[in-house]
């Protein structure tokens, strides 16, 4: 029989996955390590009711510390005891509210690529359907269209008589 001997736990190893909270929902999702930072804020978003806040960057927080933003590109990290990695949302930078009297600053989702490196529209987001003005806008254009090439027809058609009568004046 093999000897079995006492596996030690190495207690300095930081976790495998990375706890990311979501300040709109309220819950935790986990990521592998080395998971990029725009993926998480893609399926963080995805998971969303409708109507919440979306999530426009994560950052790693600590009481008494700068808070460190981290880009799409960027690789998630957990920096230890007391830091905690939490969605920055449109709702959390100042000025934005618009009972405060003050013009919001204009946001724009990132366009993040998902892992399958296709940009999937979140839920929510509705095609907007072909309504009847944008039927007679392009009808429109054809009867534009064809009016003009009218115009430029009958003017080639008349062309060799404008030469003769410019020739015969000279």
């Amino acid at each position: 029989m093999a000897e079995e001997f006492p596996v030690e736990v190495n207690s300095t190893q930081p976790p495998p996955f990375l706890d990311v909270v979501c300040k709109s929902s309220g819950k935790k999702s986990r990521f592998a390590a080395g998971t990029k930072a725009g993926f998480a804020v893609s399926l963080i978003n995805r998971k969303l009711g409708i109507g919440a806040p979306l999530s426009l960057h994560i950052e790693a927080v600590k009481e008494g510390e700068e808070p460190i933003s981290f880009g799409p590109d960027a690789v998630l990290v957990g920096y230890g005891n007391g830091w905690l990695l939490q969605t920055v949302t449109e709702v959390d930078f100042p000025g934005t509210r618009k009972e405060e009297g003050v013009e919001g600053i204009s946001t724009q989702i990132p366009n993040v690529k998902n892992f399958d490196g296709f940009h999937h529209p979140t839920k929510g987001a509705s095609k907007p359907g072909i309504s009847y003005l944008y039927i007679a806008k392009i009808v429109f254009a054809f009867i534009l269209m064809f009016v003009l090439a009218a115009i430029f027809m009958l003017a080639l058609d008349s062309l060799p008589t404008l030469i003769l009568f410019i020739n015969s004046s000279m």
